[in-house]
């Protein structure tokens, strides 16, 4: 009997000491894929982001010119006005960090212009510029140079639970799609590798692929070059590891 027990208690510390270890391997395994993505993410923002700086430029240029509008006496004013501050904004994504203070203060100075705008149709262009803005601290926030902005307004509040439905939950809500993100996790991948791994082509890849890349999930370094993850992809990866993890420790 006492030799029953005795094993019986090796057992149970034996199960202790092995589910121990794979918590141990499972933060290991966590840290060196977010180191990987900090080293992807760090060596992309060196390598092209005098690219996605200029592309912000070229789209605002763009844009401006087809959406401002028309008739108006002011325009070509304004638009100077326009291209001058989103210029501006843009030359950070050049930058190692971006604050949020920061960010706050190129959202006061919009106010304050739009405090100048003294006709009911600047409404229209002063939104666009800030859709315009509001693009470049996505990017900004994807490629890890700023952390997301939290709202306490009680509007934005409303609008958070379509906001995350849309940019978190979705993204990741489809079985090939989340295969996309883990696999990402580990490692860069080509569009043919994510093909094979998920048994997908053509279209229907590219559909998925911009699904993710749209709402900030993933990257591609550059046109027909690998895909990989970004900080918000991880973390939302993570998210749903550590939720799943919780879930089952319930039950």
């Amino acid at each position: 009997m006492g030799t029953a027990f005795g094993t019986m208690v090796e057992i149970r510390e034996l199960k202790t000491e092995i589910a121990g270890l794979r918590t141990d391997l499972k933060r290991f395994v966590e840290r060196a894929n977010q180191q990987h993505t900090d080293a992807v993410l760090a060596s992309l923002r060196k390598e092209y982001a005098g690219v996605f700086s200029d592309q912000q430029v070229r789209n605002a240029q763009e844009d401006l010119s087809a959406r401002m509008v028309e008739g108006c006496g002011m325009r070509e004013t304004c638009y100077g006005v326009f291209m001058e501050f989103l210029e501006n904004s843009a030359r950070h994504i050049r930058d190692g960090e971006v604050s949020p203070e920061l960010i706050a203060s190129y959202r006061s100075r919009m106010k304050e212009l739009r405090k100048k705008g003294p006709h009911k149709q600047c409404s229209t262009c002063f939104a666009e510029v800030g859709r315009l803005f509001d693009k470049q601290v996505e990017l900004m926030e994807t490629l890890g140079i700023c952390t997301k902005e939290i709202s306490s307004s009680s509007e934005d509040t409303t609008l958070a639970d379509e906001t995350v439905v849309a940019e978190l939950l979705e993204p990741v809500a489809n079985v090939q799609r989340f295969q996309i993100a883990k696999a990402l996790a580990a490692g860069t991948r080509t569009f043919s590798e994510i093909s094979q791994l998920t048994g997908l082509r053509g279209g229907n890849l590219l559909f998925h692929i911009r699904k993710l890349a749209d709402t900030g999930m993933i990257l591609q370094r550059h046109e027909r070059g690998d895909y990989i993850i970004t900080d918000k992809g991880y973390r939302t990866l993570k998210a749903v590891s550590d939720l799943h993890a919780a879930i089952r420790a319930a039950e």
